[in-house]
């Protein structure tokens, strides 16, 4: 079957089991921006999550949320940040739009301060590798192996639909979790936990490669400051992202279909879920031109998980000389 299609369904069987948040293809890497993409990961709710989703459904700007501004007394923008002027003037427009920060005015210049605290929302963060065919594999053991040796997120899993030998195992790191997928009818049935995932060092440095040459391997080592920054960009990009990031074909052919759980695109000539991207068009044998399905994909999202999809937020307005001064 297609990767896209096993990731879409077992996204809608974890979402209908689990807590945690669900997202899909996060990039993972420190040193080397888009050099690893997660297929799906999991994010499980800190103690804080329902104060975090009371201020935005978008993800908050990692610079906005570093900057020097607090909840009380409004600063000058420019003051606030340790960063090149333009990244701050976009993270401050950004935090603004989305409503993490709220603006004030004074002799020509905008003075900002948050609308709440950042909380504490996020606890442990899990990668799930897709892969239902263990025969084409692909880069998968390098990939796994950067995954262990970086550390980013706390656990790291392998899905197949392939039954999994022990020569599979042994070129899976022992710390790689694997789960079998049992799949009928467009849906997961069940997920078989064949080894479970050993936690990895997220408080230590990490090992991130970077090219590989004939005799040697370019890395760099990542410190335990730079892995945190970047896990909660994974955390803010997957609150706001979500797993439901596909679109339906404007083809008769596929319909929205909700029998698993989640209204994932099937396509009845295809019989199978489809990436309106890269499966569906006019060279489709069985194309036949038609409105596309009509789906909330969001406000399915706002039902059926803890994501909020129109909080009431925390703006507010502060008297006296704190406004004008």
């Amino acid at each position: 079957m297609s990767e896209f299609a096993f990731e879409l369904e077992l996204c809608a069987h974890l979402e209908s089991r689990r807590e945690e948040l669900l997202a899909r293809q996060l990039g993972a890497s420190v040193a080397d921006p888009g050099g690893r993409i997660l297929d799906v990961v999991c994010i499980e709710p800190g103690p804080e999550f329902d104060d975090r989703a009371a201020i935005t459904p978008e993800p908050i700007p990692g610079a906005a949320i570093d900057a020097a501004v607090g909840t009380g007394r409004a600063r000058y923008w420019k003051d606030a940040f340790d960063c090149h002027p333009e990244r701050a003037r976009r993270a401050t427009e950004r935090a603004l739009e989305i409503g993490f920060f709220e603006r004030d005015r004074r002799n020509g210049r905008d003075y900002v301060r948050q609308v709440a605290r950042y909380p504490d929302w996020y606890g442990r963060i899990v990668g799930i590798e897709n892969k239902p065919d263990l025969g084409r594999p692909g880069d998968l053991e390098a990939q796994l192996r950067t995954d262990v040796s970086l550390g980013l997120v706390d656990e790291v899993v392998l899905a197949t639909e392939s039954y999994v030998t022990g020569a599979h195992r042994n070129r899976i790191p022992d710390e790689v979790g694997i789960w079998r997928v049992h799949r009928e009818d467009g849906a997961v049935q069940e997920v078989e936990v064949v080894r479970d995932p050993s936690p990895l060092a997220v408080d230590e440095p990490g090992i991130e490669p970077l090219e590989s040459h004939p005799a040697r391997t370019d890395i760099a080592v990542v410190s335990p400051a730079e892995k945190a920054r970047v896990r909660r960009r994974i955390a803010e990009r997957a609150y706001g992202k979500g797993w439901r990031t596909y679109a339906f074909p404007d083809c008769a052919a596929c319909r929205a279909d909700d029998s698993g759980g989640a209204t994932l695109p099937h396509c009845e000539w295809a019989e199978r879920v489809v990436d309106a991207g890269s499966d569906c068009g006019t060279a489709c044998p069985g194309y036949e031109a038609a409105s596309a399905a009509d789906v909330d994909l969001a406000a399915e999202r706002d039902r059926r998980t803890s994501w909020v999809a129109d909080p009431d937020g925390r703006r507010h307005r502060q008297s006296g000389l704190d406004r004008f001064g």
